[in-house]
């Protein structure tokens, strides 16, 4: 059985103090989440303060990117290593705004997969398609692309992989992907990492929704049978509504 997942992933918000807060709030509420983990993948500034404050918790958090090096003269990233030495468990790569805002390719994305097995650390990676796309009827096109690009030559470490369908664009907007939607493409994707890797480590791997994940319209998502949680932007930045969508995926 799959394990099911809520991925608070934070962007570039939040204050220390409000970081304090928020998790103090959800350390009161985390035993109504068993059946999820949880994982809170803040502002690189927050990542201490995050292990210091969930550290003795189910609580798992996360960089929201890395680089492609351990060390070394490049000044301004960081590196698996050093994620892993603030207690991280994951990391996301290939996050659409990465990909869209700062230009990242597939072959900067395939480095830094790379870099995250070898350090320890979980990937979740991140694959969908613009507006455009889509209405080109290239979205399976695009998103098998950068599943192969973006895994090329990598065979998952045993500690495991995650993927996560976001279309570009229901980020931010307001705007879904209906449930079918969501269905179909992450089936895909499936079919794609049995094509990569065989059944049963596509049948193993979480594959989770990312596109305007807010408490009203998660539990539709929940039902199909293929998504295993969520990757949640801008609804996570408010400990209630992060926690009703926990509750949610935890119990479906």
């Amino acid at each position: 059985m799959r394990k099911k997942l809520a991925v608070a992933n934070w962007k570039m918000n939040k204050t220390r103090t409000e970081t304090q807060q928020f998790c103090q709030e959800l350390r009161q509420a985390l035993e109504q989440l068993h059946g999820t983990e949880v994982v809170i993948c803040p502002p690189y500034t927050y990542l201490d303060l995050i292990a210091e404050q969930m550290g003795n918790t189910s609580v798992s958090w996360g960089g929201q990117n890395c680089f492609w090096e351990e060390q070394g003269a490049y000044t301004g990233e960081i590196s698996p290593l050093m994620l892993r030495d603030l207690g991280c468990r994951y990391v996301i790569i290939g996050h659409s705004e990465r990909r869209q805002v700062l230009g990242e390719t597939d072959a900067v994305i395939n480095r830094k997969m790379a870099a995250a097995f070898q350090a320890g650390l979980i990937p979740i990676i991140c694959v969908g398609e613009t507006l455009q796309e889509r209405e080109n009827n290239l979205a399976r096109e695009v998103v098998k692309e950068q599943l192969v690009q973006d895994l090329h030559n990598l065979v998952p470490a045993s500690h495991g992989l995650v993927i996560a369908y976001e279309p570009v664009w229901a980020i931010g907007t307001g705007v879904n992907a209906s449930c079918d939607d969501a269905q179909q493409m992450i089936a895909f994707i499936r079919e794609q990492l049995t094509n990569l890797y065989g059944e049963d480590r596509a049948a193993s791997t979480p594959i989770l929704y990312g596109g305007s994940v807010r408490p009203d319209n998660i539990t539709e998502f929940m039902a199909e049978k293929d998504i295993d949680g969520a990757l949640i932007g801008g609804a996570s930045l408010d400990v209630n509504s992060f926690i009703t969508i926990a509750r949610s995926i935890a119990n479906v």
